[in-house]
């Protein structure tokens, strides 16, 4: 029963414990796709007492989007959400932001984790729980994917310090703003993520 639970509970991008959530969905799936190939080759051979039959080649084929969600598979597994601590200390600031957990942003040298990104008007501002963060290369390839979709003058820091980070949340607060970009920012951010 918890099975159905865990595979029924609907995770979005963006939301706290995605990574994990998704990661443990994409296991559990990719152990059904190729249990099903499994299966089939198995009944293919008790039935005919050989390999070549026609599910055979079903199950073969089977093989194709099971391989697929293997390789979900290992790209959840290189990430983890936002630890719990930090998680419940962000909650306490920015409750009037937009807020994402968990985006993992892919570049051509690099990948970026994220624990949680909290965007108003222009600003955005970010946590990452890894100290050796590359500032620089981040914002250079948020600045190109923004401006894509019509985004300019955006202004992005990320933090690999808790205590400033929240510290900043509550300035966001208060900071007066035109916030007619912060949906579409937050909707294109998820959706160059993983």
């Amino acid at each position: 029963m918890n099975l159905i639970r865990l595979i029924s509970r609907e995770a979005y991008k963006g939301t706290r414990n995605y990574l994990d959530t998704q990661r443990t969905y994409e296991i559990i799936r990719t152990l059904i796709l190729y249990g099903i190939s499994l299966s089939l080759l198995a009944a293919g051979w008790i039935t005919t007492k050989t390999r070549l039959n026609l599910l055979t080649i079903v199950a073969v084929l089977g093989c194709l989007p099971a391989s697929k969600s293997l390789v979900s598979v290992i790209m959840f597994c290189r990430y983890h959400s936002l630890s719990r601590k930090a998680a419940g200390e962000i909650e306490k600031h920015g409750q009037k932001l937009t807020c994402l957990y968990d985006m993992v942003f892919t570049g051509r040298e690099k990948t970026y984790a994220i624990g949680h990104l909290a965007i108003k008007g222009n600003t955005i501002c970010g946590f990452s729980e890894k100290p050796e963060f590359d500032q620089k290369a981040f914002n250079a390839h948020l600045e190109v994917l923004l401006k894509n979709d019509s985004y300019s003058n955006v202004s992005i820091y990320v933090f690999t310090n808790l205590q400033k980070y929240l510290d900043r949340l509550d300035q966001m607060e208060v900071l007066a703003c035109d916030e007619k970009n912060t949906a579409g920012i937050a909707e294109s951010l998820k959706s160059v993520c993983l």
